[in-house]
């Protein structure tokens, strides 16, 4: 459908592998696969765009339903961009790499250390692409789909509540159809290996985030001029209320006629 194909899809279920093998170096793809990711170099006639979301070092396609969250950075640049659907959460990244395959083995062995080393119980299983991480935490399971190509690698995050991520899941079909038809843009530019490569949101896309950030901050600001004049409005209602209770005669104040001296200096007089 899209790109040069590769291998015929056998849709052989995808069994977990026992732990022991994520040690070593081989660790087989299971199945074969005859649609991506791709590079970009993989097209010729056809758009790659068609049908995707373009955000520059990645074209991905949006699943059915599916929405996009954009995540920003500190210094207010795209960091990552999730499909959220109704199962769970999808985040595709592209990340330099050299020019041989091996860095998502890499990366996965030092993924599960770190995992563990958060208290999540880590399992490698295997995927139509070699080894996939599943993480189980209390509150939430992930799943972590790695691919190694030329040059650049892509790292698949699954997020999904508890019991949402195993291998035969609907969240981790959806994440799998979604890298298949996946494409990476990496460019001519150097960039160190392991650098993810950037996030470029399509301008429609930009300007609709731009718009929901000055609603935003339109609506904080109105938030804190409420609340402004609500403190303004109570202090000068204290304010008024004081200069009432000084301008009443003691004796017309509540609790009785003046203080007792002066009550008593009233009662002795004539």
């Amino acid at each position: 459908m899209f790109g040069r194909k590769k291998k015929a899809d056998t849709g052989e279920a995808v069994p977990e592998v026992d732990l022991s093998v994520a040690d070593t170096d081989e660790f087989p793809a299971l199945g074969t696969e005859d649609r991506g990711p791709y590079d970009v170099t993989d097209f010729d006639d056809v758009e790659p765009a068609d049908g995707r979301l373009d955000l520059g070092s990645v074209l991905v396609p949006i699943p059915d339903g599916g929405q996009i969250q954009v995540e920003m950075a500190p210094d207010g640049s795209p960091q990552a961009v999730h499909l959220v659907t109704r199962f769970g959460r999808i985040t595709v990244a592209a990340y330099a790499a050299p020019k041989s395959p091996g860095q998502w083995r890499e990366v996965a062995a030092d993924l599960t250390e770190s995992l563990r080393g958060d208290n999540a119980t880590v399992s490698v299983e295997g995927g139509p692409w070699g080894r996939e991480l599943h993480a189980v935490t209390p509150n939430a399971d992930l799943r972590f789909i790695g691919v190694d190509g030329y040059r650049w690698m892509i790292r698949c995050v699954v997020a999904g509540p508890a019991g949402t991520a195993g291998v035969d899941s609907d969240l981790a079909r959806v994440a799998r159809e979604v890298l298949r038809e996946t494409v990476v843009r990496r460019g001519d530019d150097p960039h160190p290996v392991r650098t993810p490569l950037p996030v470029v949101l399509p301008q429609v896309l930009a300007d609709q985030l731009v718009a929901a950030q000055q609603q935003q901050i339109a609506a904080q600001q109105q938030a804190a001029a409420a609340q402004a004049e609500a403190e303004r409005q109570a202090a000068v209602a204290a304010v008024q209320a004081q200069q009432q209770r000084d301008a009443t005669p003691p004796e017309q104040r509540p609790g009785g006629a003046g203080s007792a001296m002066q009550q008593i200096e009233r009662g002795s007089q004539p």
